[in-house]
């Protein structure tokens, strides 16, 4: 409290000061300086003149070591942390006697009544629950007396010994159950890719093999038809000759003699005339 006729004061811009005049709140007075004036001037009395600066910077307040009883009856000891501002100086200093302790007994309690509704695993899986239900318990109280709370996280979490190496245990036992997990997974997708890689692989093999008889196929094809134009065109050419010798008998016996000259070059030829064999020399 600032007091004192005549006397200057700063105030910073972390806080913010309460003008009382004889005791009377007049106004709220913001970062600068100031100066309280002298109680007499020209036989005139004036109001005593008091200051109290309140600090409006976000802090932190630590409820330590509370012993809560879980919805599953298992006793856990629970530290919070709690930061928080004031907003409104007035309410803070004129609306409950400490605010400060009064943040604290709201906030323990609201934490008790979250922890208490929840099972251990819920408290070691989900520590977002109790910030939660703490801000949306608390909120609308602390700002009736000018304090807004921005956080309420969870600091340690203490549980019985036995109860300790209970959960080490089974902190453990899920662990290796993960690990096998992605092993079974990885494992699973390795065979996958294997599966799909032969059947590709597969694939390809028969997509070739059907390409190949595709080709065989056409090649037969192109073989087969050469094959029956070349017999045509000789077909034709052999018709074009008998309708040449018919029309021509001369060249029939031009035909005859070359046969017999080409014959009589082999020695081992037999030639049959009217039934009779002669030999050609």
């Amino acid at each position: 409290m600032i007091s004192g006729a005549g006397r200057e004061f700063i105030i910073k811009d972390t806080h913010r000061g309460l003008y009382y005049e004889d005791g009377k709140l007049t106004k709220v007075i913001e970062a600068g300086r100031y100066k309280i004036p002298r109680r007499h001037r020209w036989l005139r009395r004036r109001p005593t003149v008091e200051c109290m600066l309140v600090d409006v910077r976000e802090r932190e307040l630590t409820i330590k070591g509370q012993e809560i009883l879980t919805a599953d009856k298992v006793a856990i000891r629970v530290s919070i942390l709690v930061q928080f501002r004031v907003t409104d100086p007035k309410a803070a200093i004129h609306t409950v006697d400490n605010f400060e302790d009064r943040l604290y007994s709201d906030v323990q309690l609201a934490a008790r009544r979250s922890l208490a509704s929840m099972t251990l695993e819920e408290i070691l899986t989900n520590r977002n629950r109790l910030s939660e239900d703490i801000l949306s318990d608390v909120t609308e109280s602390a700002n009736g007396y000018g304090v807004a709370i921005r956080r309420a996280d969870v600091k340690d979490l203490i549980f019985p010994g036995n109860l300790q190496e209970i959960m080490n245990r089974v902190l453990a036992a899920e662990r290796h159950s993960q690990a096998q997990l992605v092993e079974a997974r990885t494992r699973a997708e390795v065979e996958q890719i294997e599966a799909q890689s032969r059947a590709e692989t597969t694939r390809r093999d028969a997509e070739a093999e059907a390409q190949a008889r595709r080709l065989r196929e056409q090649a037969e094809a192109e073989a087969t038809r050469a094959k029956a134009v070349a017999e045509t065109q000789a077909y034709e050419e052999r018709v074009k000759a008998a309708e040449a010798l018919e029309g021509h008998p001369a060249l029939l016996r031009l035909a005859e003699l070359e046969t017999l000259r080409e014959l009589a070059k082999n020695a081992n030829a037999r030639l049959y005339l009217n039934g009779s064999l002669k030999e050609e020399v």
